[in-house]
């Protein structure tokens, strides 16, 4: 299993024995650790077939279906936790992404590439070219992302337009000593933990 950097930020954050659903959930490793280290429910949404075929064959309840839509099939708090797991800039319409996970989970863990951050804008500016570390190896027209933001960009719509409340946050990779200070310009990633406005 590889090990991201996110993972035991998220491993952290779940608790014991709770449902978790994971949209964009790939070929399911967060949901295999969560569950062999957390004893977890778990249910993973993915577009891939070739992903779903390997959560099932690693025993992860899981189907193929897009996470930008509205999940009819999902009633609502049936989870305790949704994560998507640097997935949400891939996606057509991550407000709906979004507004689903508020829906069906009392809480959200969420993580994504931070377009704002310093090397990333030093390439753009030197090189003239989309950074290639948000393209995790693909070229600028292959990768499946749609949408570049910033961590300054999240804080705002996921209070504003979502109606979350940030429960904790990390920062990883980048200026990891400080990069809690100034997240948007010295951190790589963000990952943040939210629930819904009461």
């Amino acid at each position: 299993m590889e090990l991201r950097s996110e993972y035991p930020v998220i491993e952290n954050w779940v608790t014991e024995g709770s449902r978790v659903l994971d949209l964009g959930c790939g070929n399911g490793e967060i949901l295999n650790m969560l569950k062999k280290r957390k004893n977890i429910i778990e249910f993973g949404i993915d577009v891939s077939e070739s992903a779903i075929a390997t959560c099932l064959k690693k025993g992860i309840q899981s189907r193929v279906g897009r996470v930008d839509v509205d999940l009819n099939d999902l009633p609502n708090d049936s989870y305790d936790f949704a994560i998507s797991n640097v997935t949400i800039q891939m996606v057509m319409c991550p407000e709906v992404t979004l507004k689903e996970m508020k829906r069906v989970a009392r809480f959200q863990i969420l993580s994504f590439p931070n377009f704002a951050y310093l090397l990333n804008r030093l390439e753009l500016l030197f090189r003239g070219r989309m950074p290639r570390r948000l393209l995790g190896g693909y070229t600028w027209y292959s990768t499946g992302h749609i949408h570049q933001f910033s961590i300054k960009d999240f804080r705002e719509t996921i209070t504003d337009l979502i109606g979350l409340r940030i429960l904790d946050s990390c920062y990883v990779g980048g200026a990891r000593r400080f990069n809690r200070i100034w997240p948007n310009l010295l951190a790589s990633e963000g990952v943040f933990l939210t629930e819904r406005k009461e």
